[in-house]
């Protein structure tokens, strides 16, 4: 199997299974039988892309006695030239398709993703309800929705319809403490990729930090396969069952799954964030005496921390003044890193071709920086600023205090070479007259 695929070419798949215009389903149109329905949660693991990086799921429908079978993905999106505008204001809109089961599963094993099965243990009432439900969901005007990462996605929409057809039982069992945060679920299953992890990490709020449930958690594939796992519900007769009645596996990859907990970038964040600042304050010792190269390097190095830095600071202001992305509002790593970083760019291309200005401005921008960066750290002690950003704290302080003490040195070595370049000075020899 291909170890990886481009994620546009699963959805295209993805839309090319949901492309037939099958009729209304049985169980649409209520010809179905409850006793002869079958509803399974299939959970997908993460693939390759980022898209993809959360895991899927997805609920089947079997109609045994008449042959029918629809797989229902809540996972639909228009893949066209507004796609990205729409999720750059937090206006994408996802719906549900029917697609073929087998395709489906295959496609996915093609991508060297899990395909898990559980069959789930309703009543044929319970049953019939779901499968009403599903059919209903899939018409024009009732496919469509707003997509929200974490509140209201392809699995939280297969969590709602599995609670409620089992009177509640699955939300009222999830009402214990989570595991763990949303940003601390975000960050185990985006660390196949540092750097993205890290920039997600930097771009939310603290919406994200604050104690949540195991039933918030079901956001997450995982996370809900686990729980309709280890529910017991009641039946009509008080007696207590399985919510799964079997469950198997349609393809197995060898995948290493995500890690249970968080990983601990904070040490290594702050080595980096501690060379970066310390080379600054080295380029300006070396050149203290007027040389060119370190001059051009310490330019260069403003025009690599603009880029990093100020695009993605530039980026969360622009999210948190003009989108719905209501997880970026107020985000205390503006203290950090914000529009002000972009002067960087043309301030540290100036700074190599020599440019005295330059150097005056790029002090009064780090200075500036500076009491921000101090500022957002102080105010750490106020409970209202409570966001998990301590690693950002520990990669962005140290550039911005490295730097401004840089430029702050830069001016004691000046006034130091000036005053040994300094003709020594003696006093003039009296005269002596003679007697």
């Amino acid at each position: 199997m291909p170890r990886s695929s481009p994620w546009i070419a699963c959805l295209l798949g993805l839309l090319l299974f949901a492309a037939p215009a099958f009729a209304r389903p049985p169980w649409g149109t209520g010809e179905s039988k409850g006793e002869d329905l079958v509803i399974s949660l299939v959970t997908f693991s993460p693939g390759d892309d980022v898209a993809s990086w959360w895991g899927h799921g997805s609920l089947v429908v079997r109609d045994q006695r008449l042959g029918v079978e629809r797989l229902y993905n809540y996972g639909m999106f228009s893949f066209d030239e507004k796609m990205l505008g729409r999720y750059a204001m937090g206006r994408l809109e996802f719906w549900v398709a029917e697609a073929s089961v087998q395709r489906t599963y295959q496609a996915y094993a093609s991508y060297n993703r899990d395909v898990r099965i559980q069959e789930l243990n309703l009543t044929p009432e319970q049953r019939v309800e779901i499968g009403r439900l599903l059919a209903d969901n899939v018409l024009p005007q009732n496919r469509e929705y707003l997509y929200h990462h974490y509140n209201d996605n392809c699995v939280t929409r297969l969590r709602d319809m599995i609670d409620r057809a089992a009177d509640g039982q699955l939300r009222e069992a999830a009402k214990a403490p989570g595991r763990m945060t949303l940003r601390e679920h975000t960050r185990r299953y985006t660390a196949v990729s540092p750097p993205m992890s890290v920039l997600l990490d930097f771009l939310m709020n603290d919406e994200i930090d604050r104690p949540i449930t195991r039933w918030e958690e079901a956001f997450l594939p995982d996370e809900l396969e686990r729980q309709v796992a280890a529910l017991q519900v009641t039946g009509a007769d008080g007696q207590k069952a399985p919510l799964v009645a079997k469950s198997w596996v349609f393809h197995k990859s060898d995948r290493t799954p995500p890690p249970e907990e968080p990983p601990s970038y904070a040490p290594w964040m702050l080595l980096m964030g501690l060379a970066i600042g310390g080379s600054a304050v080295g380029l300006s010792y070396w050149g203290r005496r007027g040389a060119r190269l370190p001059r051009v390097l310490l330019g260069v190095e403003h025009v690599v921390v603009g880029l990093v830095l100020g695009l993605p600071g530039t980026a969360l202001f622009f999210m948190w003044l003009f989108t719905d992305h209501t997880v970026t509002y107020r985000n205390e790593n503006l203290f950090l890193a914000n529009p002000l970083m972009l002067l960087l760019v043309p301030l540290g291309i100036m700074l190599a071709w020599g440019s005295v200005k330059a150097r005056a401005r790029l002090r009064t921008i780090w200075r500036v920086l500076e009491v921000l960066g101090a500022l957002g750290l102080l105010l750490k002690i106020i409970p209202a600023f409570n966001q998990d950003n301590w690693r950002l704290i520990a990669l962005i302080l140290p550039i911005t205090l490295g730097f401004a003490g840089a430029f702050n040195l830069d001016r004691l070595w000046a006034r130091s070479s000036a005053g040994s370049r300094e003709p020594e000075q003696r006093p003039a020899p009296s005269s002596v007259k003679a007697p």
